[in-house]
Formats: C-alpha cells, sequence, structure tokens
C-alpha cells in the first residue's frame, strides 16, 4: 500500500498527468461529434442498414485511445526519461511490486477518463443524431449499456498497453508508435492479406477485436463483443508478462 501512495503522490503532482486527461476528453469529444455531423446528410438520404447509432457516436475513441495509451506510456516512460527510475528502484527494489502499483494507478485515472470520454461522445452524438430527424440510441435500449462499459474497458486496457509497451521500450515516443500501429495502421493492412487469413487477422486483430466491444449491432467483419473483450484482455496481460519480465531482468 505505501508503494501505491508514493506513486500516486508521484503522478498526481505531475501536471502533464491532468493535461492529458483533459485533452482525451475534449478532443475525443470534439472529435466525436464532427464525425457524427460529418455523416449527417448521407444518413438522411439512405440510412445504412446496420446503422448503429451507439458506435457511430463513439467514433470520437479513435483519438481518445491514442491519448490515453500516451497517458499509461507516460507513468513509465517519464521515470527512464527524466532518470528517476534509479531512485525509485533504490527506494523500492521489488519491481514487481512497483509495476503493479504503476498499472493499478493507470488502470483506475484511465477508467475515470475513459468514463468521461465515453459519455461525452454518447451525449453529443445522440443529441447531434436527434436533431437531424435520426433514430439514436437511449441507455435504456438493449445493451447500449452494454455497449459503454465496453467503452470504458477498451479505453484502460489501451492505457495499460501503453504502460506495459513503455516498460518494455523505456521510452514514450516509441511506445506511442507502437500503439498508433496496433491501433491504425494494423486494421489498414489487413486487407491486402490473402482471403481467409487477412479476414482472419482483420478480425482478431487486439485493438479491432476490443472496438467489436462497444458495438451494439454486429457486423460481418466484428467478432461478437464478449469475444472481442476477451482477445483485447489476453492481448493486454500478455505485453503486461513480458514487460514484468522485462522489468525483472533489465538493468535501470
Amino acid at each position: 500500500m505505501n508503494v501505491v501512495r508514493s506513486e500516486w503522490t508521484k503522478l498526481r503532482s505531475v501536471r502533464g498527468t491532468w493535461t492529458l486527461v483533459v485533452v482525451a476528453i475534449l478532443a475525443s469529444a470534439a472529435v466525436g461529434l464532427l464525425g457524427v455531423t460529418s455523416q449527417l446528410g448521407g444518413w438522411r438520404s439512405a440510412l445504412p442498414h446496420d446503422f448503429d447509432p451507439t458506435v457511430e457516436s463513439l467514433k470520437g475513441l479513435l483519438v481518445g485511445q491514442l491519448l490515453i495509451g500516451t497517458l499509461g506510456a507516460s507513468v513509465m516512460a517519464s521515470e527512464y526519461g527524466h532518470g528517476t527510475i534509479v531512485t525509485t528502484l533504490a527506494i523500492v527494489p521489488d519491481r514487481v511490486r512497483l509495476l503493479a502499483a504503476k498499472a493499478l494507478l493507470t488502470a483506475a485515472i484511465a477508467a475515470v477518463a475513459a468514463v468521461a470520454i465515453t459519455a461525452s461522445c454518447f451525449l453529443l452524438g445522440q443529441a447531434a443524431i436527434a436533431a437531424a430527424g435520426l433514430p439514436g440510441a437511449s441507455l435504456t435500449d438493449p445493451a447500449v449499456l452494454r455497449a459503454l462499459g465496453g467503452a470504458v474497458v477498451y479505453l484502460t486496457a489501451v492505457a495499460l498497453l501503453g504502460l506495459g509497451i513503455a516498460t518494455l521500450t523505456r521510452s514514450a515516443s516509441t511506445a506511442l508508435g507502437v500503439l498508433v500501429t496496433l491501433a491504425l495502421l494494423g486494421p489498414a493492412l489487413t486487407p491486402a492479406l490473402p482471403g481467409a487469413v487477412g479476414d482472419a487477422i482483420a478480425e482478431y486483430w487486439p485493438l479491432a477485436a476490443g472496438q467489436a466491444g462497444y458495438a451494439v449491432v454486429r457486423t460481418a467483419d466484428h467478432v461478437a463483443p464478449g469475444v472481442g473483450v476477451a482477445v483485447l484482455l489476453a492481448f493486454t496481460a500478455l505485453v503486461g508478462v513480458a514487460a514484468t519480465a522485462a522489468m525483472r531482468r533489465r538493468d535501470a
């Protein structure tokens, strides 16, 4: 508990932590609203048969995930960047306990930010859809609350991925590059892969699968929500195990 308390004191005193949280909330809400309003004209003329107002209103998560992942990466990378990891390990020689404390606090901060991001994107998106006279989603509709919970889990997992990757690379910029590849570049390249192999990789790519967790209407190119969340959490756990092993073996 003392390790968690000391890490919390360290995190809350860093202005960048809260700046990233605020920017992630505002940027996600703005991008999400822009994404919805830019498509209203097309939806009015021909509403897609698989139109999912919940997932459409959560488009801002595509930006929010990178900022939340950067938040997770900064929790560890800033220590290596400033050289304070040497002092930290001198005070807390149990590296597994130190990493666990950082993961716990990262998950807690990311979860709170994820709730704010998800709520703001959903409310703004639904307001825009309703103002256009299109069918929207309500919290009382089937599976909507489940989908919003899936969005919170998704963003929290991405923050932990950022922490794990930064522990492996010891660099915030490298960790962000890996996250961009996982979130954007990987799914963009999978259509170029042949047949069933490309389809399988596209469906089970960790972040693409996780995004299926906050859909209400399932499409043919996405796995079931529960499967998607399970794939993302399993991948996050795998990165966490690798980060723990690297933390134990390497010098500061």
